[in-house]
């Protein structure tokens, strides 16, 4: 059952309500002698009807008893359970060196979660161990995954100010291979409260570094804007993963986005580099998507990933169900274009 069902219920019994207590429509005025006069003869005049619809056969009480029975309603679905770190599966290969990619956009709705999501749960089906950070306040690629924020004792925001070990943080098997360090709401005073801090370009980068060697991917989901949690995130990673949408404002702000990675290489992080770049929501029946994918494959190049996202319903549709989308619709575009992307990245020596 999906998230939004408790929400139709609730607007079908209003409506019912309204239409009970709703009062009859009154007839209209008659303002002339004319008008009183011809109306009185028509409600004068004996109404016919047809034979067949006297012989229409009525419900008997029973038969009406029985068809004002209401539906049982059916059950909601028991949330996720949440999982301690200790009681994750065992992992069945050696993972070797562990590749931390923050996938970001300064721009928001350009599709950094559902490719946070979606690959990295495509990887785990691959047989890749992978852990994704949520590091958006919104927290979308925590609800995206089914994770109920209210059960959480910690998110993100505890490893970044309280200095709370990860394993109590992650929560693990959210899908196959797949691990998460969710978000909360909390983490949206982050930004303000790591102004403070001593080493507060570092915070991320000492809590997930313990866990290199563990997994084979670690993803970082990143809020779109150029923050301290930015920069975090660009400190803790060996490479960015650029999503952009095929439209004409996503164009717009990647210069910036690329000016404030440079700075980051330059004094807090050299190793950093762009690992690839992703075009999502494409739709191929109009030129603007075709223009601005050939703009940006010109203009990165071999960067670029061959694969293209296309925009699809069912992308949409997955994260209420609490689902990535090679879970909700397997077979759909959306599912093989993710599954086709997490090829490409393995094939890339990743």
């Amino acid at each position: 059952m999906g998230l939004f069902d408790s929400f139709r219920r609730d607007k079908g019994a209003r409506k019912a309500e309204e239409q009970s207590v709703a009062p009859q429509e009154e007839s209209p005025l008659i303002v002339d002698e004319e008008s009183a006069q011809a109306a009185a003869e028509v409600a004068e005049a004996p109404v016919e009807t047809d034979a067949a619809e006297e012989d229409v056969p009525t419900l008997s009480d029973a038969a009406q008893e029985a068809a004002q029975v209401e539906q049982p309603v059916q059950a909601e679905e028991a949330p996720k359970v949440i999982k301690k770190y200790d009681q994750k599966a065992r992992v069945s290969h050696t993972v070797g060196e562990t590749h931390v990619v923050a996938i970001i956009n300064q721009k928001g709705g350009v599709g950094k979660s559902t490719t946070a999501v979606n690959l990295s749960a495509a990887l785990g089906e691959l047989g890749k161990q992978v852990l994704l950070v949520d590091l958006d306040p919104q927290g979308n690629a925590s609800s995206g995954l089914g994770v109920e924020k209210s059960q959480l004792d910690y998110c993100v925001y505890d490893a970044l100010l309280n200095d709370e070990p990860l394993e109590n943080i992650i929560v693990p098997d959210v899908s196959e291979g797949l691990d998460l360090v969710p978000a909360t709401i909390n983490l949206a005073g982050a930004e303000v409260e790591l102004v403070s801090e001593m080493a507060r370009e570092n915070r991320l980068k000492d809590a997930i570094g313990r866990f290199r060697g563990k997994y084979d991917y670690i993803f970082i989901d990143c809020p779109p804007s150029l923050g301290l949690l930015t920069v975090n995130a660009f400190v803790a990673s060996d490479a960015l993963l650029i999503p952009i949408q095929c439209e004409f404002y996503a164009l717009e702000g990647v210069t910036k986005l690329l000016d404030s990675m440079k700075r980051v290489k330059t004094r807090l992080n050299p190793s950093l580099e762009i690992f690839g770049v992703l075009l999502t929501m494409y739709d191929g029946r109009t030129i603007l998507s075709k223009q601005v994918a050939q703009e940006v494959q010109g203009f990165f190049g071999e960067k670029a990933f061959e694969t293209i996202i296309p925009r699809t319903v069912k992308l949409s549709e997955a994260p209420s169900y609490g689902q990535p989308i090679t879970q909700f619709d397997p077979n759909g575009k959306g599912a093989q274009s993710y599954m086709n992307l997490a090829k490409e990245v393995i094939a890339r020596g990743w």
